[in-house]
């Protein structure tokens, strides 16, 4: 008899479904989900990767031109950023210029009532699920609070403090289920996020209780200035999946296509109660880990140009307008509506904000304690002091 508390090996029974041994289940496939080419161009089922246990259908028509114009907007925002950071107008700002896609799938393959627990990096993918960019955009100016109530688009705050999220997106699955409500969470995390301690906690919780968690990893092949390969000797870090239990798959982080259908398909086996999953991505940061940063001292210039090439928005343009999908008129509103986000967030930049420093007091404990209590009356004094000097 089952223990009480004990959860169905789940996993077991879905590869008995495909006809295929718990390892091939469990383990990527060999190589990696792509399909479609570096130059647009739809590839082959032999070419895709796909093994049996690991077929993934095409995303419809209507689903790519949905990720396509996400795109768009995603490329714009990260650009205008990087352009008001250089002007002073926000503290800082770590873009995903170059893995717009991997964001853009994790948001999209979500329904409203699952929950993402992004990073500090995953601007476009929190903007991809409904938060408005200017919102967004206020923590990288300096305030401080997040700019956005996570509870409205089921959006956790962007975590700047390595892996945590992961543990928090755990522990949101692990009170679902308690309270008996059905969503899936998708956890984000870069390569150098596996490297730490709360990403082994993380992904044991959910393997050992079984829950509707997806970890994916992002692996721009540079955690800060640290390379992969001074972290891991794994052959990928989706094999780092099959140690906890759960099932691993390795796809092309710059293929839009391929990200909706790895991505979905586990989202669904979660919904199905075949969770956890680890999903990892092929990408690459082109622009810098944030603007204090300066990527030449670690890295070539030619294997910046190299990924340049693999651009996920070029190589999902280029696929559109070749099935007839993307007009010149979509395309128009596309960049229009990017112009747009853009607009609005150099309007909000720009005006200075009305900060009342005595704020800094009010959130700290729910009920504020004598000390705290003590400072703010002595900084109240200051400025009430200071403002009757200068009226004087």
């Amino acid at each position: 008899m089952m223990p009480e508390n004990a959860q169905p090996d789940l996993s077991e029974e879905q590869a008995k479904k495909l006809g295929i041994s718990l390892e091939d289940y469990l383990l990527p496939t060999h190589g990696r989900i792509q399909m479609i080419s570096e130059s647009g161009e739809l590839l082959s089922i032999e070419e895709q990767g796909s093994t049996p246990g690991h077929e993934y259908p095409m995303p419809t028509r209507e689903e790519l031109l949905a990720g396509y114009r996400q795109l768009v907007i995603g490329r714009r925002v990260n650009d205008q950023n990087y352009a008001l950071v250089r002007q002073g107008r926000m503290a800082v700002y770590p873009s995903s210029h170059g893995q717009e896609a991997s964001e853009v799938a994790a948001a999209l393959c979500l329904s409203p009532r699952d929950w993402l627990f992004p990073t500090y990096r995953d601007t476009v993918a929190v903007i991809t699920r409904g938060v408005d960019p200017v919102q967004v955009m206020t923590n990288f100016r300096g305030d401080w609070h997040q700019g956005y109530n996570p509870h409205e688009h089921n959006t956790s705050i962007q975590s700047t403090p390595l892996t945590t999220q992961l543990l928090h997106a755990v522990g949101m699955a692990q009170a679902a289920r308690l309270k008996g409500e059905e969503m899936v969470v998708l956890g984000m995390v870069g390569e150098g996020g596996t490297s730490e301690g709360d990403f082994h906690e993380a992904l044991n919780f959910a393997s050992v209780f079984k829950l509707p968690v997806i970890f994916f990893v992002q692996n721009n092949k540079y955690a800060i200035s640290v390379p992969l390969s001074r972290q891991t000797a794994a052959p990928s870090l989706a094999h780092k999946a099959v140690g906890y239990g759960m099932a691993g798959e390795l796809v092309d982080g710059n293929d839009l296509a391929a990200l909706l259908a790895v991505l979905g398909r586990a989202v669904k086996l979660c919904r199905e109660g075949g969770g956890p999953y680890l999903v990892e991505a092929d990408t690459y940061r082109i622009q810098s880990h944030t603007n204090a940063d300066d990527a030449t001292r670690y890295r070539h210039s030619a294997e910046v140009d190299e990924w340049t090439k693999r651009d996920p928005l070029h190589r999902m343009r280029t696929y559109l307008q070749n099935e007839g999908a993307l007009t010149e008129e979509l395309e128009a509103q596309y960049q229009d509506d990017a112009e747009q986000v853009a607009a609005s967030l150099r309007e909000a930049m720009g005006q200075q904000p009305d900060i009342d420093p005595l704020e800094l007091f009010d959130h700290v404990y729910t009920v504020q304690t004598p000390q705290l209590a003590e400072q703010r009356a002595q900084l109240a004094d200051e400025l009430a002091r200071e403002s009757q000097t200068e009226q004087a």
